[in-house]
């Protein structure tokens, strides 16, 4: 895992075309905005694991 610092303002590129912004932090709680191609989805990890878990089961009826 690869752990970055960044200040509010700043951000990080994943590959050329994934761009992560940190647009606020109060108390324990970090806003970030994501720039990604729209043909990808975007999800928090706890849904995109739903997901996964969703069409997993419906692919085995």
């Amino acid at each position: 895992m690869l752990i970055l610092t960044r200040k509010v303002g700043e951000s990080l590129m994943l590959g050329d075309n994934f761009k992560v912004s940190l647009l606020d932090v109060k108390g324990g709680n970090a806003k970030f905005g994501i720039e990604a191609p729209k043909d990808v989805p975007v999800h928090r990890a706890e849904v995109a694991e739903k997901l996964r878990k969703n069409s997993a089961s419906e692919s085995s009826d």
